[in-house]
């Protein structure tokens, strides 16, 4: 497998997401009937991957899982929907990652995230999996992980010219500098935003400032996301940057799936930047991420 040419490698999360729905939150130490409930698949990178994948992107997935029911579980969804895994490692010393959820009927939750073999992944997995990120077309990050280890699959990547794309979700506060450098593009929200850089993202004209902030960190381009006002691209040959505005949708389900449905929705405008990596030469351009928005906004 180490001879293979991946269009797309993500080195990410792998979550198992545990829904109940109830009428209210419980209060501590108190127990009450609920009335329904699902398991679903989470984790930023693995989401990503999938949705790439699904659009007919050669995809591998690079990450850790527990030697559990939820571990194979998660490898059989990579095999489903056709992601390698040939660099999915499973561990004794910790559960696959899961999230325990519960939402009441007005659509408020509690969660409890519990990171386990996702923390596990290191250096040496991605040593074991360098001949497949250095002959990938494009390399996607986010921050479920080790801080660390996705600065380093990032290095990796850029040293050996694969194009690059960080995800800074959840975003950190003091975030290494060298994460900017090494990103061809660097996309994130507008709370990531406001929280890297310190500046208030409300509007279009927000974002454009916040993005010129990351550009000048050294990232090669900066699209910052902003819900139902579609994004803000800059690039960094660029003096002005390009708003792309999105389509007005119903809401469909603003209860149990709201969770994932929103995450999936910045998952899915990933994968399409990914599409678009890999089969227009990496060219960030209007149409491209016209679409994108289009496409995360209508999928749900």
């Amino acid at each position: 497998m180490s001879d293979v040419a991946f269009d797309v490698v993500v080195v990410g999360s792998c979550m198992t997401d545990l829904v109940s729905q109830a009428p209210r939150l419980p209060k501590a130490g108190e127990t009450i009937h609920g009335h329904k409930f699902f398991i679903g698949f989470g984790g930023k990178g693995a989401n990503q991957c999938i949705q790439a994948a699904r659009l007919g992107v050669k995809t591998a997935m690079i990450c850790k899982v527990g030697k559990d029911f939820f571990g194979e579980n998660y490898i059989q969804n990579f095999k489903d929907n056709d992601v390698h895994t040939d660099f999915v490692w499973q561990t004794s010393d910790a559960a696959t990652g899961a999230a325990s959820i519960t939402v009441n009927d007005a659509g408020e939750n509690a969660i409890v995230i519990v990171a386990g073999a996702n923390v596990l992944l290191g250096e040496e997995e991605l040593q074991q999996a360098l001949p497949a990120i250095t002959k990938a077309k494009v390399l996607v990050c986010q921050l479920e992980i080790s801080t660390q280890t996705s600065l380093t699959a990032l290095q990796m990547a850029h040293d050996n010219k694969v194009k690059t794309i960080f995800n800074p979700a959840p975003a950190v506060p003091d975030l290494d500098h060298s994460f900017y450098r090494v990103s061809d593009v660097f996309c994130c929200n507008e709370s990531e935003a406001e929280l890297l850089t310190g500046y208030s993202v409300n509007n279009v004209e927000d974002a454009h400032r916040a993005a010129e902030e990351l550009l000048r960190r050294g990232c090669a381009a900066v699209i910052i996301t902003l819900g139902p006002q579609g994004c803000v691209v800059l690039k960094a040959q660029d003096k002005t940057s390009t708003h792309v505005p999105s389509t007005a949708v119903k809401a469909v389900d603003t209860t149990v799936r709201k969770r994932q449905t929103l995450t999936c929705l910045g998952n899915t405008f990933i994968s399409l930047k990914l599409f678009f990596f890999f089969f227009f030469f990496y060219i960030l351009s209007f149409y491209q991420v016209r679409f994108s928005v289009f496409y995360a906004r209508n999928l749900h």
